[in-house]
Protein backbone atom coordinates (compact mmCIF):
# COMPACT_ATOMS: atom_id res chain seq x y z
CA UNK A 1 0.00 0.00 0.00
CA UNK A 2 1.25 3.76 -1.02
CA UNK A 3 0.84 6.78 0.02
CA UNK A 4 1.28 10.40 -1.44
CA UNK A 5 1.78 13.52 0.47
CA UNK A 6 1.65 16.66 -1.62
CA UNK A 7 3.50 19.69 0.10
CA UNK A 8 2.26 22.76 -1.43
CA UNK A 9 5.47 25.15 -1.52
CA UNK A 10 5.80 27.71 -4.05
CA UNK A 11 7.42 27.68 -7.13
CA UNK A 12 7.67 24.50 -6.68
CA UNK A 13 5.32 21.15 -6.16
CA UNK A 14 7.31 18.19 -4.02
CA UNK A 15 5.84 14.62 -3.98
CA UNK A 16 6.94 11.69 -1.37
CA UNK A 17 6.25 8.34 -1.53
CA UNK A 18 5.61 6.82 1.91
CA UNK A 19 5.08 3.02 1.45
CA UNK A 20 4.65 0.80 4.31
CA UNK A 21 3.00 -2.38 4.96
CA UNK A 22 -0.38 -2.48 6.69
CA UNK A 23 -1.34 -5.77 9.09
CA UNK A 24 -4.59 -6.90 9.05
CA UNK A 25 -5.98 -10.30 11.24
CA UNK A 26 -7.31 -13.12 9.30
CA UNK A 27 -10.79 -13.72 9.82
CA UNK A 28 -11.71 -17.53 9.90
CA UNK A 29 -14.83 -19.34 9.67
CA UNK A 30 -13.73 -23.14 9.90
CA UNK A 31 -12.46 -24.48 13.69
CA UNK A 32 -11.86 -27.79 15.00
CA UNK A 33 -11.97 -28.24 17.97
CA UNK A 34 -11.20 -31.47 20.89
CA UNK A 35 -12.01 -31.43 24.33
CA UNK A 36 -15.60 -31.11 25.47
CA UNK A 37 -15.18 -31.67 28.65
CA UNK A 38 -16.83 -28.94 31.77
CA UNK A 39 -14.91 -26.23 29.83
CA UNK A 40 -14.67 -26.89 26.60
CA UNK A 41 -18.23 -27.94 25.52
CA UNK A 42 -19.28 -24.43 26.36
CA UNK A 43 -16.29 -22.95 24.35
CA UNK A 44 -17.29 -24.92 21.55
CA UNK A 45 -20.79 -23.78 21.88
CA UNK A 46 -20.22 -20.21 22.11
CA UNK A 47 -18.19 -21.02 18.86
CA UNK A 48 -21.58 -22.02 17.24
CA UNK A 49 -23.33 -19.40 18.85
CA UNK A 50 -21.29 -16.61 16.75
CA UNK A 51 -21.55 -18.91 13.63
CA UNK A 52 -18.60 -20.64 13.19
CA UNK A 53 -18.55 -23.72 11.26
CA UNK A 54 -17.55 -26.19 13.99
CA UNK A 55 -15.82 -29.54 13.83
CA UNK A 56 -15.54 -31.84 17.25
CA UNK A 57 -13.86 -34.28 18.67
CA UNK A 58 -13.52 -36.18 21.78
CA UNK A 59 -13.46 -39.74 23.50
CA UNK A 60 -16.52 -38.86 25.19
CA UNK A 61 -19.57 -39.45 22.48
CA UNK A 62 -22.10 -38.38 24.62
CA UNK A 63 -20.29 -34.84 24.64
CA UNK A 64 -19.73 -35.11 21.09
CA UNK A 65 -23.41 -35.92 21.07
CA UNK A 66 -24.55 -33.00 22.44
CA UNK A 67 -22.28 -30.69 20.58
CA UNK A 68 -23.67 -32.07 17.02
CA UNK A 69 -27.49 -31.33 18.30
CA UNK A 70 -26.03 -28.11 18.94
CA UNK A 71 -24.86 -27.90 15.35
CA UNK A 72 -21.59 -29.12 15.36
CA UNK A 73 -19.51 -31.83 12.73
CA UNK A 74 -18.34 -34.99 14.56
CA UNK A 75 -14.82 -36.29 13.77
CA UNK A 76 -13.65 -40.08 14.46
CA UNK A 77 -10.37 -38.74 15.56
CA UNK A 78 -7.92 -35.56 16.11
CA UNK A 79 -6.72 -36.22 12.46
CA UNK A 80 -10.20 -36.08 10.68
CA UNK A 81 -11.28 -32.93 12.52
CA UNK A 82 -8.41 -30.90 11.83
CA UNK A 83 -7.99 -31.59 7.89
CA UNK A 84 -10.43 -29.19 6.75
CA UNK A 85 -10.34 -26.13 9.71
CA UNK A 86 -8.69 -22.78 9.94
CA UNK A 87 -7.98 -23.31 13.30
CA UNK A 88 -7.91 -25.60 15.99
CA UNK A 89 -8.44 -25.50 19.80
CA UNK A 90 -7.85 -28.06 22.19
CA UNK A 91 -8.87 -27.63 25.84
CA UNK A 92 -7.48 -31.27 27.44
CA UNK A 93 -6.76 -32.41 30.90
CA UNK A 94 -2.80 -33.36 30.76
CA UNK A 95 0.61 -32.89 29.21
CA UNK A 96 0.05 -36.74 27.55
CA UNK A 97 -3.34 -35.88 26.49
CA UNK A 98 -2.07 -32.72 24.77
CA UNK A 99 0.75 -34.82 23.08
CA UNK A 100 -1.19 -37.70 21.90
CA UNK A 101 -3.57 -35.37 20.18
CA UNK A 102 -1.06 -33.08 18.41
CA UNK A 103 2.05 -35.62 17.66
CA UNK A 104 0.19 -38.87 18.09
CA UNK A 105 -1.19 -41.59 15.71
CA UNK A 106 -3.71 -39.91 13.78
CA UNK A 107 -2.72 -36.89 15.87
CA UNK A 108 -3.51 -33.02 14.54
CA UNK A 109 0.02 -32.23 13.18
CA UNK A 110 -0.35 -34.74 10.61
CA UNK A 111 -2.69 -33.95 8.34
CA UNK A 112 -3.68 -30.19 9.27
CA UNK A 113 -2.79 -27.51 6.19
CA UNK A 114 -0.14 -25.84 6.34
CA UNK A 115 -0.65 -22.43 8.35
CA UNK A 116 -3.34 -23.74 10.07
CA UNK A 117 -3.46 -21.63 13.94
CA UNK A 118 -3.36 -24.45 16.46
CA UNK A 119 -4.08 -22.85 19.60
CA UNK A 120 -3.96 -25.14 23.27
CA UNK A 121 -6.40 -24.27 25.97
CA UNK A 122 -5.15 -26.41 28.08
CA UNK A 123 -3.24 -26.10 31.18
CA UNK A 124 0.32 -28.24 30.76
CA UNK A 125 4.19 -27.54 31.41
CA UNK A 126 5.50 -24.97 29.15
CA UNK A 127 7.84 -27.18 28.05
CA UNK A 128 5.09 -29.41 26.25
CA UNK A 129 3.88 -26.46 24.83
CA UNK A 130 7.39 -25.51 23.23
CA UNK A 131 8.24 -29.11 22.23
CA UNK A 132 4.83 -29.47 20.23
CA UNK A 133 5.58 -25.59 18.62
CA UNK A 134 8.89 -27.24 17.22
CA UNK A 135 7.14 -29.78 15.59
CA UNK A 136 4.43 -27.67 14.19
CA UNK A 137 6.65 -25.45 12.65
CA UNK A 138 8.47 -28.27 10.65
CA UNK A 139 4.85 -29.20 9.06
CA UNK A 140 4.26 -25.42 8.54
CA UNK A 141 2.34 -24.93 11.38
CA UNK A 142 1.34 -22.40 13.83
CA UNK A 143 0.81 -23.38 17.53
CA UNK A 144 -0.09 -21.23 20.65
CA UNK A 145 -0.28 -22.22 24.33
CA UNK A 146 -3.44 -20.27 25.72
CA UNK A 147 -4.93 -21.37 28.77
CA UNK A 148 -7.88 -20.09 30.75
CA UNK A 149 -8.97 -18.42 33.91
CA UNK A 150 -12.23 -17.89 35.12
CA UNK A 151 -14.03 -21.53 35.18
CA UNK A 152 -16.73 -23.00 34.18
CA UNK A 153 -18.93 -20.03 34.69
CA UNK A 154 -16.77 -17.73 32.96
CA UNK A 155 -16.59 -20.51 30.40
CA UNK A 156 -20.39 -20.63 29.74
CA UNK A 157 -20.65 -16.96 29.72
CA UNK A 158 -17.41 -16.40 27.47
CA UNK A 159 -15.44 -14.28 29.64
CA UNK A 160 -12.69 -16.51 30.03
CA UNK A 161 -9.12 -14.63 29.94
CA UNK A 162 -6.85 -15.97 28.08
CA UNK A 163 -2.77 -15.67 28.78
CA UNK A 164 -1.53 -16.40 24.96
CA UNK A 165 1.86 -17.40 24.24
CA UNK A 166 3.64 -17.14 20.84
CA UNK A 167 4.26 -14.69 18.05
CA UNK A 168 3.03 -11.53 17.84
CA UNK A 169 1.78 -12.32 14.52
CA UNK A 170 -0.34 -15.62 15.34
CA UNK A 171 -1.17 -13.62 18.50
CA UNK A 172 -3.25 -10.92 16.02
CA UNK A 173 -4.67 -13.30 14.34
CA UNK A 174 -5.93 -15.38 17.66
CA UNK A 175 -7.73 -12.66 18.75
CA UNK A 176 -10.96 -12.52 16.73
CA UNK A 177 -11.71 -16.01 17.25
CA UNK A 178 -10.69 -15.86 21.35
CA UNK A 179 -12.41 -12.93 21.83
CA UNK A 180 -15.41 -15.32 20.92
CA UNK A 181 -15.21 -16.72 24.03
CA UNK A 182 -13.04 -14.69 26.45
CA UNK A 183 -12.86 -11.25 27.28
CA UNK A 184 -9.73 -10.60 28.30
CA UNK A 185 -7.10 -11.51 25.87
CA UNK A 186 -3.49 -10.75 27.21
CA UNK A 187 -0.14 -11.67 24.96
CA UNK A 188 2.35 -12.79 27.89
CA UNK A 189 5.60 -13.67 25.43
CA UNK A 190 6.62 -16.57 23.04
CA UNK A 191 5.56 -20.25 23.22
CA UNK A 192 5.31 -21.53 26.28
CA UNK A 193 4.39 -17.98 28.34
CA UNK A 194 1.21 -18.62 28.38
CA UNK A 195 1.32 -21.60 30.26
CA UNK A 196 3.99 -20.41 32.82
CA UNK A 197 1.73 -17.15 33.44
CA UNK A 198 -1.19 -19.46 34.01
CA UNK A 199 0.95 -21.89 36.88
CA UNK A 200 2.13 -19.08 39.12
CA UNK A 201 -1.14 -17.43 39.10
CA UNK A 202 -2.64 -20.96 40.23
CA UNK A 203 0.30 -21.49 42.71
CA UNK A 204 -0.45 -18.22 44.17
CA UNK A 205 -4.38 -18.99 44.14
CA UNK A 206 -3.68 -22.39 46.22
CA UNK A 207 -1.32 -20.87 48.78
CA UNK A 208 -3.89 -18.07 48.94
CA UNK A 209 -6.99 -20.59 49.69
CA UNK A 210 -5.10 -22.43 51.96
CA UNK A 211 -4.26 -19.35 54.06
CA UNK A 212 -7.64 -17.62 53.70
CA UNK A 213 -9.13 -20.91 55.11
CA UNK A 214 -6.65 -21.28 57.79
CA UNK A 215 -7.86 -17.71 59.42
CA UNK A 216 -11.26 -18.15 59.21
CA UNK A 217 -10.59 -21.65 61.16
CA UNK A 218 -9.03 -19.70 63.71
CA UNK A 219 -11.32 -16.87 64.09
CA UNK A 220 -14.27 -19.33 64.44
CA UNK A 221 -12.57 -21.49 67.19
CA UNK A 222 -11.86 -18.01 69.04
CA UNK A 223 -15.31 -17.14 68.79
CA UNK A 224 -15.50 -14.40 66.13
CA UNK A 225 -18.79 -15.08 63.98
CA UNK A 226 -17.35 -15.70 60.46
CA UNK A 227 -19.25 -13.03 58.49
CA UNK A 228 -17.83 -10.39 60.69
CA UNK A 229 -14.64 -11.25 60.28
CA UNK A 230 -15.06 -11.58 56.30
CA UNK A 231 -16.05 -8.25 56.65
CA UNK A 232 -13.19 -7.14 58.46
CA UNK A 233 -10.89 -9.05 56.15
CA UNK A 234 -12.22 -7.65 53.41
CA UNK A 235 -11.97 -3.89 54.12
CA UNK A 236 -8.35 -4.24 55.71
CA UNK A 237 -4.95 -5.64 54.44
CA UNK A 238 -5.81 -9.37 54.65
CA UNK A 239 -8.10 -8.99 51.60
CA UNK A 240 -7.85 -11.34 48.65
CA UNK A 241 -9.81 -13.23 45.73
CA UNK A 242 -10.26 -16.25 48.22
CA UNK A 243 -11.99 -14.28 51.15
CA UNK A 244 -13.74 -11.30 49.02
CA UNK A 245 -15.57 -13.18 46.01
CA UNK A 246 -14.92 -16.90 46.66
CA UNK A 247 -14.94 -17.67 50.33
CA UNK A 248 -14.47 -20.99 51.63
CA UNK A 249 -17.01 -20.47 54.46
CA UNK A 250 -20.00 -22.22 53.38
CA UNK A 251 -22.83 -19.10 53.72
CA UNK A 252 -20.87 -15.88 53.46
CA UNK A 253 -21.19 -15.42 49.69
CA UNK A 254 -24.14 -17.18 47.41
CA UNK A 255 -23.62 -18.88 44.51
CA UNK A 256 -20.19 -19.96 45.02
CA UNK A 257 -19.38 -24.02 45.75
CA UNK A 258 -18.77 -23.43 49.31
CA UNK A 259 -22.17 -22.59 49.44
CA UNK A 260 -23.41 -25.45 47.37
CA UNK A 261 -21.45 -28.19 49.44
CA UNK A 262 -18.51 -27.61 47.33
CA UNK A 263 -20.25 -28.67 44.06
CA UNK A 264 -19.03 -27.44 40.63
CA UNK A 265 -16.04 -24.92 40.33
CA UNK A 266 -12.14 -25.75 40.22
CA UNK A 267 -11.64 -29.27 41.57
CA UNK A 268 -9.17 -30.34 44.06
CA UNK A 269 -7.75 -33.08 41.53
CA UNK A 270 -7.13 -30.15 38.79
CA UNK A 271 -5.96 -27.90 41.51
CA UNK A 272 -3.36 -30.94 42.58
CA UNK A 273 -2.84 -31.37 39.00
CA UNK A 274 -1.61 -27.77 38.42
CA UNK A 275 0.52 -28.07 41.15
CA UNK A 276 2.44 -30.96 40.53
CA UNK A 277 2.92 -28.67 37.07
CA UNK A 278 4.11 -26.00 39.14
CA UNK A 279 6.71 -28.32 41.35
CA UNK A 280 7.93 -29.81 38.12
CA UNK A 281 8.40 -26.32 36.37
CA UNK A 282 10.40 -25.32 39.65
CA UNK A 283 12.69 -28.36 40.04
CA UNK A 284 13.53 -27.95 36.32
CA UNK A 285 14.61 -23.77 36.71
CA UNK A 286 15.91 -24.34 40.39
CA UNK A 287 13.01 -21.81 41.86
CA UNK A 288 12.67 -21.68 45.47
CA UNK A 289 8.62 -22.65 45.90
CA UNK A 290 8.57 -23.53 49.89
CA UNK A 291 4.51 -22.48 50.54
CA UNK A 292 3.90 -23.51 46.53
CA UNK A 293 5.14 -27.41 47.32
CA UNK A 294 3.65 -27.33 50.96
CA UNK A 295 0.05 -26.54 49.35
CA UNK A 296 0.69 -29.25 46.81
CA UNK A 297 1.35 -31.76 49.86
CA UNK A 298 -1.47 -30.49 51.69
CA UNK A 299 -4.09 -30.36 48.61
CA UNK A 300 -2.76 -33.87 47.87
CA UNK A 301 -3.80 -34.77 51.82
CA UNK A 302 -7.64 -33.09 50.70
CA UNK A 303 -7.98 -36.13 48.10
CA UNK A 304 -6.64 -38.92 50.68
CA UNK A 305 -9.49 -37.48 52.94
CA UNK A 306 -12.34 -38.13 50.39
CA UNK A 307 -12.50 -34.44 48.67
CA UNK A 308 -11.49 -35.35 45.32
CA UNK A 309 -14.52 -34.36 43.61
CA UNK A 310 -14.89 -30.94 45.36
CA UNK A 311 -14.22 -27.80 44.48
CA UNK A 312 -10.61 -26.82 45.94
CA UNK A 313 -12.19 -24.49 48.63
CA UNK A 314 -13.22 -27.91 50.52
CA UNK A 315 -9.90 -27.22 52.15
CA UNK A 316 -11.55 -24.99 54.83
CA UNK A 317 -13.38 -28.32 55.87
CA UNK A 318 -10.06 -30.44 55.65
CA UNK A 319 -8.68 -28.08 58.12
CA UNK A 320 -11.39 -28.21 60.38
CA UNK A 321 -11.26 -31.85 60.56
CA UNK A 322 -14.34 -32.82 58.69
CA UNK A 323 -15.44 -35.05 55.74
Amino acid sequence: MSVFVILMKSPSMHIFNFSFTATVARCYSKIGFVGLGNMGSHMAKNLLKKGYKLTVYDVNKSAVANLVEAGANNAPNAAEMSKDVEVVISMLPSNQHVLDVYTGENGTLSTARKNTLLIDSSTVDPSVSQTIALQARKHNLRFMDSPVSGGVNAAKDGTLTFMVGGSKADFDDAKSVLEVIGSRIVHCGDVGMGQAAKLCNNMLLAISMIGTAEAFNLGQKLGLDAKVLADIINSSSGRCWSSDLYNPVPGILPNIPSSRNYEGGFGTTLMVKDLGLVQSAATRTQAPIPLGSLAHQIYRAVIAQGFSTKDFSVVYQFLKGKN
